[in-house]
């Protein structure tokens, strides 16, 4: 596993990072589409064994993320629709360069993945685009489950942010996922998990080995993390 890198007098800050298998697939055009050309997509395993990580090789979203946790929600992208229309697909999350794919209990990947190569081939080699025109899902936005913050704590809060900008959010992302900032309260942090990390098995050790061990250290006000 590779060690992340630490300020000296830092914890040792044990954000998982992981040893992805990477896998080239060269995938030919659809017959029916002979203008479109062959495209590379990579794919990765994640420390969650339930999702795969997809790098078709080319921007995915232009800002934020997206996470689609039910078809209902996948109604504002055609490509996460299609996706979820597989039947044997969970969840699906749209990341900078990668889609993370989620198969659903007792569902093989072996069988799996060949299907979403097609769809995603399909959608990257024909430049659709991402979402329904007007849909306004196209950035991670807040939630209901936001808590609100005091005013009072706008410094600290600023910090926390920061760390997770600039320290969680690339190490979770390198594992198909990605970590939502949800309020701060009483000296605890609350986030939300999505992609890859939501449902991982080590989702628990990255929350409280990692995640609080880092947010401890440089805000003294920080004592607990927990997800919501």
């Amino acid at each position: 596993m590779p060690t992340p890198v630490v300020e000296s007098g830092a914890p040792a800050v044990l954000i998982k990072l992981n040893d992805a298998q990477v896998k080239k697939e060269w995938l030919d055009p659809p017959p029916n589409c002979p203008q479109m050309t062959a495209m590379l997509i990579e794919t990765e395993t994640t420390p969650n064994p339930a999702t795969l990580k997809f790098l078709p090789g080319r921007a995915v979203m232009t800002a934020g993320t997206r996470d689609f946790a039910d078809p209902e929600e996948a109604v504002a992208s055609p490509l996460a629709e299609a996706l979820f229309s597989l039947g044997d697909v969970t969840g699906v999350f749209f990341g900078q360069d990668f889609v993370s794919v989620t198969a659903g209990e007792g569902s093989e990947w072996r069988d799996l993945k060949p299907r979403v190569l097609g769809v995603l081939l399909d959608h990257f080699s024909s430049e659709a685009p991402l979402f329904r025109a007007g849909s306004a899902a196209d950035i991670s936005i807040a939630s209901d489950e936001d808590l609100g913050d005091d005013p009072a704590d706008a410094d600290i809060i600023a910090q926390i942010k920061d760390l997770i900008e600039t320290r969680v959010r690339p190490a979770v992302a390198r594992d198909g996922g990605d970590i939502i900032y949800r309020g701060f309260q009483r000296g605890t942090v609350y986030l939300t998990m999505q992609g890859a990390c939501s449902g991982c098995p080590s989702s628990s050790a990255t929350l409280k080995q990692g995640i609080e061990t880092l947010l401890k250290h440089y805000v003294p006000e920080v004592t607990e993390v927990r997800a919501v």
